[in-house]
């Protein structure tokens, strides 16, 4: 059975892995995100020690990424607001090491193949994969297929209307300020409170404030897409009870027009924690 190089690429952390095509997953490794030289010197030489033949790799990563085959940056990494790491090439590192494909996509995309396939979204026709952490990005499946136009969706960067209670906050987006990302992504909680939303606890306002960007964010995904299922993943949505105050914040922002309810299609990742290993296979068995 053919056996597959797995990398979660993180602004925080690395995940690396091994695993078969029927997604059993052999073994597991994390690295820190330090600098590009150093973080992929360390993920090329954990796979070298597993003294296997791969027969291929799959790189589910952060962006924005350049995914134009025909371009000389096709898996690059474009403009990013993590340091150094603009302009670094993913690819090449484990193409040469490795000898053998690479397949590259963003870790949310990856992640909703995965899910769809063998996750929350069997049996769906569509999905939304939504990881809101140290960023906030977005990967869509409808029928099998990935949305794209002329580079991968940047779900986190539109803009939306301000909480009440939350009109003096600038936003940590460095592009765009006060988008989605820069409101409700684990950087913008802890520069309002000095704290990630779980320490604060669920009684803090804060929370009630995330879970309402994140209700209006449903709705405009709702109002594009429609998707059979909206997935919440990230550290983020791991603060106790905040899906269901997301939930009841899509459904009053929603006002009963959608075809969707949001306590119903609003869920968590079906793979749990192997969304993004997963969401790796998935990329590296489409590249083949």
């Amino acid at each position: 059975m053919a056996h597959y190089a797995l990398i979660e690429a993180g602004g925080t952390k690395f995940v690396l892995g091994t695993a078969d095509e029927a997604g059993n997953i052999a073994s597991r490794h994390q690295i820190p995100t330090t600098t590009p030289q150093e973080t992929l010197d360390a993920a090329v030489a954990w796979f070298s020690a597993q003294n296997r033949q791969f027969d291929g790799v799959g790189l589910a990563s952060f962006g924005p990424l350049d995914l134009d085959r025909a371009s000389p940056q096709w898996g690059h990494l474009r403009a990013t607001p993590k340091p150094h790491w603009t302009g670094a090439d993913l690819v090449g590192p484990f193409a040469r090491a490795l000898g053998c494909p690479v397949g590259i996509e963003t870790d949310v995309n990856g992640a909703a193949l995965a899910e769809m396939r063998w996750g929350a979204g069997i049996g769906a026709g569509s999905l939304l994969y939504v990881t809101i952490g140290t960023g906030v990005g977005g990967g869509f499946v409808s029928d099998g297929r990935l949305l794209a136009g002329l580079s991968h969706p940047e779900m986190g960067h539109f803009r939306l209307p301000r909480h009440a209670d939350d009109m003096d906050f600038a936003g940590c987006c460095p592009f765009h300020g006060a988008c989605l990302e820069g409101l409700a992504a684990g950087p913008s909680i802890i520069a309002r409170w000095g704290k990630s939303l779980s320490e604060l606890g669920p009684e803090h306002p804060g929370t009630d404030i995330i879970a309402w960007y994140l209700g209006q964010a449903v709705c405009t995904w709702q109002a594009i897409m429609e998707p059979a299922r909206i997935v919440l993943g990230g550290g983020v949505m791991g603060t106790p009870g905040l899906l269901d105050k997301v939930r009841a914040a899509a459904v009053e922002a929603g006002g009963g027009y959608f075809v969707g309810d949001p306590a119903a299609i609003v869920v968590r990742p079906g793979l749990g924690i192997n969304s993004g290993l997963l969401g790796a296979l998935a990329v590296a068995l489409d590249a083949r």
